[in-house]
């Protein structure tokens, strides 16, 4: 590896995006990652049987022109693209989503009280918006923000809503109306109301075929478990032996496993990373005998009693994930080391979760359960505690004082969808580029 070289840590879609600006500027530079595949957390299971599904339920849903057409450009074309149908479940109810400004079909008393209560909010002087329990209070007004948001959050964050910050909300929760809501309880759809509107897949493959010519043209050395950095020699070694010397590195590693990793990092940069916290999801993959599932790609649970968060069916993002005939069901549970840490086997909780899937009638009794599988995301999704804020400028100050440039979900430490974390690489290389 010539010592001008760039190292690129990581091979998903923030590493292949600073990649894809490095091969433009024919720049030299090596992708490396720990795993013997490729993609990262955008990667596909692809078995033997004919079905198919990604870790996590990733769908393009992306407004910017330049990443929809690098997409577009690397399956040929080929991609299904078609508006997202999703629905909440509670209590046995299907629910459009969101629910807020889809109160229709819910039982009368709880429609008059979420209505009472967000005229009071709306009318309130404004209140303290600093936690995200309080922001849901003071959006929603209290009993929708204590039957819904509050009650799915702990499922989905593994905490209380009283230690999340707002950062990261931006489009992900709509602020309805009052029009809005009094609309959805009479049963008229709300035009807008979800920031994902229609969606691109790839018709084969499972979303990682997008990647796949990057993976063709880039130099990859996969089974490279990084193990230290070097930031004065300029060197990385890893847990092959390997070790190679590098001109400037981009890292899109989870902060908290890159920062023990560099050489004479302090005590205060170590305890700063040890308190970035995240999810695990664990993934139950299951192959039905039948296509009719659901009506809808992808539902959230909002009952306490269910353990699964979400499920999407990627049957539905693409037909050609499933063999002809058949139907296919993720279903995520969400942990987290800090708040809710994995006790035992991801195994143990299949019988759990398909009892929970007949008992909301998408399992059937008469159903043949053909594949079954488990998975685990060990980084699902960044926790905006209260912890977070300070403990990241401390960790990027002191990449930023070695030269460790990050970037992706998991470098800059924030709630990117893929297309951003493409586009963060792309920044994060130009810069690079810029300085060496």
């Amino acid at each position: 590896m010539p010592d001008k070289s760039v190292a690129v840590l990581g091979t998903g879609m923030a590493g292949f995006g600073a990649g894809h600006v490095l091969e433009a500027e024919r720049a030299p530079f090596v992708c490396y990652d720990r795993n013997p595949y490729y993609g990262g957390h955008t990667r596909s299971f692809r078995y033997d049987s004919g079905f198919v599904f990604d870790e996590g339920g990733h769908i393009s849903f992306t407004k910017d022109d330049h990443v929809r057409d690098v997409l577009a450009e690397n399956v040929d074309g080929r991609h299904e693209q078609r508006r997202l149908p999703i629905d909440n479940l509670w209590h046995g109810r299907r629910i459009a989503h969101p629910v807020q400004c889809n109160l229709h079909g819910l039982p009368s008393e709880l429609i008059v009280d979420v209505i009472s209560d967000f005229v009071a909010a709306c009318q309130s002087e404004p209140a303290p918006t600093d936690t995200y329990a309080q922001w849901l209070h003071a959006t929603y007004g209290k009993t929708f923000a204590e039957t819904f948001p509050i009650v799915y959050g702990r499922k989905y964050h593994t905490t209380t809503m009283d230690q999340l910050t707002t950062d990261w909300i931006g489009p992900r929760m709509y602020r309805p109306s009052l029009q809005d809501v009094l609309r959805g309880a009479l049963g008229k759809a709300v035009d807008g109301a979800h920031y994902v509107d229609t969606f691109r897949y790839p018709s084969v493959g499972g979303f990682m075929t997008y990647l796949e010519p990057f993976a063709q043209r880039f130099e990859l050395r996969l089974n490279h478990e990084l193990i230290g950095v070097d930031t004065r020699e300029k060197l990385l070694r890893f847990a092959n032996g390997n070790v190679e010397r590098y001109g400037a590195v981009i890292s899109s590693i989870p902060l908290p496993e890159l920062i023990p990793l560099i050489d004479g990092v302090p005590d205060d940069v170590l305890e700063a990373a040890r308190k970035l916290a995240f999810t695990t999801a664990v993934l139950f993959n299951l192959g039905i005998d039948r296509v009719d599932l659901s009506e809808t790609a992808i539902t959230y649970f909002y009952d306490e009693d269910v353990i699964v968060s979400r499920v999407n069916l990627p049957h539905m993002f693409s037909p050609n994930n499933a063999p002809p005939g058949c139907g296919t069901i993720q279903a995520e549970v969400y942990f987290s080391d800090k708040y809710k840490p994995l006790r035992g086997r991801p195994e143990d909780l299949i019988e759990r979760v398909v009892s929970d899937l007949r008992r909301c009638g998408f399992i059937r009794d008469s159903d043949s359960i053909l594949l079954e599988d488990t998975a685990i995301s060990r980084y699902a999704n960044v926790i905006f505690d209260l912890d977070r804020a300070a403990a990241l400028r401390t960790v990027h100050g002191f990449l930023d004082d070695v030269q460790i440039h990050y970037c992706g979900r998991y470098g800059n430490w924030d709630h990117a969808w893929t297309d951003q974390a493409f586009v963060s690489g792309e920044e994060t290389a130009r810069n690079v580029l810029n300085r060496i």
